[in-house]
Parts: C-alpha cells; structure tokens; sequence
C-alpha cells in the first residue's frame, strides 16, 4: 500500500559550494543566507541587476553546499547568472545530479516512518537516505533524490505531476515560466508574503528595485490564483477581465496546469492588486473558459 503519491517534477536543483559559498550566494539572492541551515529551507529570489527574476527557490543546505531548487526554465537562467559572476569567487557552481520528487501524504506520520525522521521537531528540512526531504505543510513534500536513489518500496511513481502542481498553485507557490523570466520583480509574485525577501540584510543585486517597491509603494501587482473548469487541455498566456459589456486584459499565466481526473485548470497570474476578488474573468486563447480567483493562504499586507 503506498503511503503517498509521489509525482516526478520538471524541477533541478543547484549545488553552491566552495569556500566562498556563502558570501557569493549572499550577494546574489533576495533571502539572508546566514539563516539557512541544515535543517530548514527558505523561499528567495534570484534577481537581474534592474531587480528582475530570474528564478524563484527554495534553498536549503545539505553537508557542506547550498542547494536551490527550482523550476528547470528557471534554474537553467540562474545557473547562467551565477556563474557568469562566481568566475571572481572561489565557488563551484553547477546541476545536482538529482530527482525532484514531488509527495502528497495522507499520513504524514506514516510517511516520517518510511524515511526515519521526526516530523515533529519543528524543522523544515531533513537528511535521509535519498538525499534530503523538505516539508512544505504537514502533507505536501518534496524529495530531492540524488543519484537515483531508490525510494522507500511504499512509494510509488505516478506518471502525471499535475496534482502535485495544481496544490502548489493552490499553496499559492510561485514558480516562473520560461516566457516571464527577467519579467517581475520578486514583490509580484507575492515572495514578501513567504519570508522570501530579507529587507536588513546586505546589498545584493537587484535590490535598489526591490527596496523601492516596499518604501515607495510602487509595486502595482501581485500573483493571484484562478481556476476554472475545461472539457480539455488548455495553454494560456493572457487573463483577460471584464469591465461592462467589454474585455480587456487582466492579467499573465506564469503557471497552469489542467487535472484530467476533475477537467479543472489551474493558474498562477500576475494581475493588478487592486483586482476585486468577485472580477469576471476568462482564458483570452480560451474565451469559453470562465475563471475564478481562489483565495490565497497568506496574507499580502506589508510585514
């Protein structure tokens, strides 16, 4: 009997290591790296000098390296980025050889059996025999599987990862695709609202911008969660809003899925954060398809 789902993710993972590892790192990201350690992760954002991302992450460590985990287009610009800079740092910097499992438990203790960790500590992170397992709430987890590690026999692959991300978006998680890349600026994909933005630490590139969008109030947008029900797979780029009896653009899709289980899709946009929560909205490629702004599960009053 399988103790969760587990679902095979379009996510990579990078390794940071080196003697200056974590001067260099702390330089590059939006997060305080000093309060990473081995047995938590944090949200951050990795951002162009004009303060535009270029990846958003989860970061951890694991022995002696930092890890960044995130969505393959995105990792893919961050790697670029870091190691165009970390030329001048004595730091190494590449692809973990590595799996990104995502799990759904419906027993979370059951689960905590199957890898000999006590969910109960407090920690977000943990050492186990894969690799390291990090606790996103008390069902959703994500295994970073090194090597090809076999897993625990009560797990069992399933072939589609939309589940999986369909409660990430539901989580309200942001992740980035290809097409918005060097697009927003971390305050609009709502990483304030996950402790992602570390607002005393040090400088670090992009955050002239990011600063600004926090003391100057010029930050106009925000992620919103839609869904909406679809006979069939769809793909958007646009949200398009209703005002009276005409349509105008709402918003972009930075991530969808669609469950074929429950013909529902599901979308992260970037919309004005004015946006009423009872607005009329549709799929511009899909104008059949209404959409429904869903509640988000943080709260994005300034902290």
């Amino acid at each position: 009997m399988s103790i969760a789902r587990a679902y095979a993710l379009p996510f990579k993972v990078i390794r940071i290591s080196g003697q200056d590892k974590l001067s260099y790192l702390h330089g590059q990201v939006t997060q305080d790296i000093n309060l990473i350690k081995e047995n938590n992760f944090m949200w951050s954002g990795h951002c162009s000098p004009k303060g535009k991302l270029w990846s958003v992450s989860r970061l951890t460590r694991l022995q002696d390296e930092y890890l960044m985990i995130a969505s393959s287009a995105e990792a893919e610009a961050s790697l670029r980025e870091l190691k165009k800079y970390g030329v001048f740092a004595k730091v190494d910097i590449d692809f973990a050889d590595c799996d990104v499992i995502g799990l759904i438990a419906e027993d979370a203790s059951t689960l905590a059996a199957a890898f000999n960790i006590e969910l109960n500590s407090g920690a977000t992170a943990f050492d186990v025999a894969q690799g390291k397992l990090l606790k996103l709430n008390d069902s959703r987890f994500l295994l970073l599987n090194f090597g090809g590690a076999n897993l625990p026999n009560e797990i069992v692959l399933e072939a589609n990862p939309a589940p999986f991300i369909a409660s990430s978006i539901l989580a309200g998680e942001p992740a980035i695709d290809a097409d918005h890349i060097d697009e927003f600026v971390p305050q609009m994909v709502n990483l304030q609202a996950l402790d992602g933005i570390s607002f005393k630490k040090g400088c670090y590139t992009g955050q002239e911008t990011v600063a600004r969008m926090r003391y100057l109030g010029k930050n106009k947008r925000a992620m919103y969660i839609v869904s909406g029900t679809t006979a069939e797979r769809i793909e958007e780029t646009d949200i398009e809003l209703q005002i009276e009896d005409n349509w105008r653009r709402g918003g972009k899709v930075i991530q969808q899925t669609f469950d074929t289980d429950t013909n529902l899709y599901y979308a992260l946009a970037i919309m004005p954060n004015d946006t009423p929560h009872d607005a009329v909205l549709r799929a511009k490629n899909s104008p059949e398809v209404s959409l429904t702004i869903q509640p988000l599960p943080y709260s994005l009053e300034d902290n």
